[in-house]
């Protein structure tokens, strides 16, 4: 007989499949930036918070300069996807906000400049 004693036929051309745990790597966190000029530019911020790897800074400045309804609008949707999965949401500046997934939470106070606390959203 063959390799390990089994009939030649099952030892000449073999695949070798990766198994799950061989599959799987170490997922990274990213952080990533996104600009907000339309409410519909959301949507991939809200999508890669959802897959959990994602923390996002959303530069609101255009959308502000444009609509104000809007920029409520689309602060109000990111506010309820960070509260459906259990994430985290705070504005910096005039003009950024950060939303985490569950794994992460923004730090509030302790910071000894004024312009650099977070507010809430």
């Amino acid at each position: 007989m063959g390799k390990r004693d089994y009939p030649e036929e099952f030892t000449d051309d073999y695949v070798e499949l990766e198994t799950e745990a061989q599959q799987k790597t170490k997922a990274k966190i990213s952080i990533r930036p996104f600009i907000i000029e339309d409410f519909s530019d959301i949507k991939p911020a809200l999508d890669a918070l959802r897959e959990g790897y994602t923390i996002t800074l959303l530069n609101i400045r255009p959308l502000k300069e444009k609509d104000v309804v809007e920029l409520k609008r689309a602060i109000g949707k990111v506010k309820k996807t960070c509260e459906a999965i259990d994430g985290d949401i705070a504005g910096f500046g005039d003009d950024w906000i950060v939303a985490t997934p569950g794994f992460a939470k923004v730090h509030r106070g302790g910071v000894q400049d004024e312009d650099q606390i977070t507010a809430p959203i």
